[in-house]
Order: C-alpha cells, then structure tokens, then sequence
C-alpha cells in the first residue's frame, strides 16, 4: 500500500524559520493548514508548534481544528455559500467575504448563536479570484459597518492563485492606502492589512513589504519552503516535509514502443510514437500507484533523478528504470517529493496512508 509521511522535524524547521522571519518583521501570519485535509494526527502535531491563527478552506477540516484546539483562532479563507453560513459561525473565528448579502447572513447566524463574528474584506488586486472592486469599497463598508453581530478585522487580497498574477510592492501599496482610505472616511482603525499566501515570502525576504501590510496566509511554502518566484526551495527551509512512497510491484523489460492499433487512452491521451524508439527497449517498472490518488505526474518528483516517468492510469505508475544506477526488484519502495497540488491529492485520497515520522 503507498503512504505519505510528514517529517516532525522538517516541519518543525520550517515553521520555526517562517515565526522568526515574521517575528524580526513584526508581521503576524497564520499557517493554512488545506494541506492536511483534517488528518487529526498531522493536525495534532502542528497545532502544537505556536499561538499563530490557522486557515483553512474546508469547514470540516476547521471543525476538527476547533475540537482539538477549542482555544485557537480560525480563518475562513473563501467566501461562505449560503447554506455554510450556520457552520461558518460556529467553527471560524474569522472568514474572508465579498458580498454584502453574505455578510448579512453571517450577521443574523452571529446574532442567533449569541456571537461576533469577524471578517476580513478582500479587494480585487488584478488575478481576478475573489475580491471587492477597489472603487467600491467606501460604500461596501459603509453598509457592512452598520450591521449588528459583525466585526471588520481587516481587509486582504489574494493574488498568483487563479490567472498567476504575481505580487509587487506597487500592489501592496495600493492594498495597504484602501486601508487608510477607510480609516480616515470612518475614523475607525482597521487593524489587519492581510497581504497574502506564500507567494509574498520572497519579497519579504527581499525587505519589499511597504510598512502596513502586517498579516500573511503561509501554506505552500510552511509544508514545501517554494520560493513561488524563483520555483525553487528557499535557503535554510526543507522541501522534504511530505514524501509519497509507492511499492514496485512489476519489473520487466518491455519494448519502448506499443504495438497494434492506437486510440486515446482513459485519461483522453493519445501516445505519441517516436520512430527512433523501434527496435529499443526499456527496463520498466509498474508501482502501486495512480492518478486516482496522484492526479498527474508532473506533480510528483522521483528522489532519483534517473527515474523517468513513462505515464499512469487510473492506479498504477509507469517508471523507466534504464538509467538508473540501482538495482530495484519487486517489492522496493520508490519514493517521490510533491507539488503543492501533487500533495493536495495524495492527502485527500482516502487509499493514501498517512504517517509521522521522526
């Protein structure tokens, strides 16, 4: 059976790094913790590491968060569907919004379950995600101001997550002057200026934070050190904490080329024939494996480089082990790192098992 593990002490390390690096900026930040798609024992062990808030996508994933972790701050990162709001309330402390009819159903669950509940607004930056139109916003927090049981903890963007529009100090700017927009139309301070998610890192790094934007939402780069810039592990952080690992459970040498009439496969693929490749074979091995758990294999990463990907169906994995220098045999573990979304999959397939390591 394949099965993932999340390394205690790479996490450990990365966490640590992202608290300090806030912390000498004086930004506070919130780990999102989608990744773990409610896994009661990685969320365990991560809730353990820090007083931070935590986000999440999912509301029962935000659930087991709260009956582990009564006491610790949720975000509600997307905006509530309508027939999420009673949950909302009760298991997030915060949630993101761009509707006033939203807010307004947020407000009237608030008031019956005897609660404030608190929102950050967010303003439309360019990826054309979620997010108000800047030249609205005066008048859309006029009106959220007015409503009972609601609190504006802050305004935020999101950016890179749709379209791959990428952050710039100019952006942050703008964000962090809607904030003192408001504040001076409405003599009210707005306390949290959310910039974004792992995509701002670098530019932190880089010392191109404008003074104001005081709050970020770290997934991606907490679990896999990305610099989204660069597409590269960040120095001093590990791209280890999740490892996939798969069993061999064929070797054979087979010809480089399929024989007989070919059509599209399941995935609506059709192969292409390299007609140098007649003739010529390849030492391949099948592992237990697919992209029922993996989606594609381009989000995964053999930890030897002379592994190459033949292709993959519904569960099983097609690998090349010609160039490798070892010698593999049946029943040997072949492990990969992950994409952000290579990992996403593998720990919301229930046919993945999941462990803790060191």
């Amino acid at each position: 059976m394949a099965y993932v593990t999340l390394s205690k002490s790479s996490l450990t390390h990365n966490y640590r790094y992202l608290q300090n690096l806030f912390h000498e900026n004086d930004i506070e930040w919130a780990p999102v913790l989608k990744m773990l798609c409610g896994n009661e024992i990685f969320l365990g062990f991560i809730l353990s590491l820090g007083d931070e808030q935590v986000c999440d996508a999912r509301l029962s994933n935000l659930k087991i968060i709260k009956k582990l972790h009564p006491e610790k701050e949720t975000i509600y990162i997307k905006p509530p569907a309508k027939n999420s709001i009673e949950k909302v309330v009760k298991y997030a402390d915060v949630s993101f919004n761009t509707e006033f009819i939203t807010i307004k159903w947020l407000s009237e669950e608030a008031k019956r379950q005897n609660k404030i509940h608190r929102i950050i607004i967010m303003i439309e930056l360019g990826d054309l995600r979620e997010g108000i139109m800047g030249d609205s916003l005066i008048d859309f927090y006029k009106r959220v101001f007015e409503l009972p049981n609601i609190e504006v903890a802050g305004i935020g963007s999101n950016l890179n997550c749709l379209n791959g529009v990428m952050p710039s100090k100019d952006k942050l700017i703008q964000l962090s002057l809607y904030e003192q927009l408001i504040e001076a139309k409405f003599g009210k301070k707005i306390n949290g200026v959310s910039g974004g998610s792992s995509v701002m890192v670098p530019l932190l790094l880089k010392g191109l934070i404008p003074k104001g934007v005081n709050h970020f939402r770290i997934g991606e780069t907490l679990f896999l050190g990305t610099d989204l810039f660069a597409n590269e592990t960040i120095p001093d952080m590990k791209d280890d904490v999740f490892m996939l690992h798969s069993e061999i459970i064929e070797i054979t040498e087979k010809p480089a080329v399929p024989h007989g009439y070919i059509e599209a496969n399941p995935s609506g693929e059709r192969t292409q024939i390299n007609e140098d490749d007649y003739g010529s074979t390849q030492r391949r091995a099948i592992l237990d494996i697919g992209l029922l758990d993996i989606s594609k294999v381009d989000f995964l990463k053999a930890s030897e480089d002379n592994l190459s990907f033949i292709g993959a169906s519904s569960d099983m994995l097609v690998l090349d082990l010609s160039k490798s220098t070892k010698t593999y045999k049946v029943g040997d573990i072949v492990s990969f790192k992950m994409t952000y979304m290579g990992a996403l999959r593998v720990m919301n397939s229930k046919y993945i098992k999941k462990k803790l390591i060191d």
